[in-house]
């Protein structure tokens, strides 16, 4: 069983990169685009020589990105299998629709949302080379941290239900989850490093690019994920 949740879980996957693919394509390629031509004009207007692409923009958005999404997602999408599996007998959730639906929408609070609300995303041109290990390393621990209070919280959850009831106790675990996520990212450290030039409303739109292909990933992930358990159990 769980070898088939993984190989489900890992197809999956690559058809959610294929959705992502094409919407970061739509949506998240000409938001880089304009920040690369943004980049271009300051360069310009010191007198700085473009900096030479090591791989072209016509590549990076096309075989480029569909290789990059089309990996991560069968990956993500192996984990989320088996993650899957270890929950199918410890969460009392009957319809396999509502555990992938809830382990998905999980994981996007957790990977996603939490750390990018300390760390958003920024465009190519924003941040400073020389800080690029600061910067990595800070935001896998915001991952790692938000990932540990999750599993902390579900935990607590479950021990509270049986003295406060299912509902009470999911709204307390919640709660204490952005207490903790909260007090986390307060003391990691601040990295602001965008230009005081930059265009606000660039630098928005490709941050809402971001999180809006993040959730095509998991949101395809979870509901595709679940239908088709769900089918093969109820042709079984």
């Amino acid at each position: 069983m769980t070898r088939t949740l993984l190989l489900r879980g890992m197809l999956v996957g690559l058809v959610a990169g294929l959705f992502v693919f094409a919407f970061a394509h739509w949506i998240g390629e000409p938001q880089v685009d304009r920040t690369i031509a943004f980049e271009a004009s300051m360069d310009q207007a010191k007198g700085e020589p473009a900096e030479p692409e090591m791989v072209s923009r016509k590549i990076q958005k096309s075989i480029g990105l569909l290789t990059g999404v089309a990996v991560y997602g069968t990956a993500l999408g192996g984990i989320f299998g088996l993650v899957f599996a270890y929950a199918r007998g410890r969460l009392t959730l009957a319809r396999p629709r509502v555990l992938a639906a809830l382990l998905a929408g999980i994981g996007f609070v957790t990977i996603v949302l939490v750390p990018s609300l300390k760390y958003p995303a920024n465009p190519p041109s924003v941040g400073n080379p020389e800080t690029i290990g600061i910067r990595t390393g800070a935001y896998f621990l915001a991952i790692a941290i938000s990932l540990m209070a999750m599993i902390l919280t579900i935990q607590v959850g479950r021990h509270w239900s049986k003295s406060l009831g299912s509902w009470n106790a999911s709204l307390l675990a919640a709660f204490l989850f952005v207490i903790l996520a909260g007090v986390s990212a307060h003391f990691l450290p601040a990295i602001d490093e965008v230009p005081a030039e930059f265009p606000a409303s660039l630098l928005w739109k490709f941050r809402i690019a971001s999180w809006a292909t993040q959730v095509v990933l998991w949101g395809v992930l979870g509901l595709l994920f679940g239908w088709l358990t769900e089918r093969k159990e109820a042709v079984t």
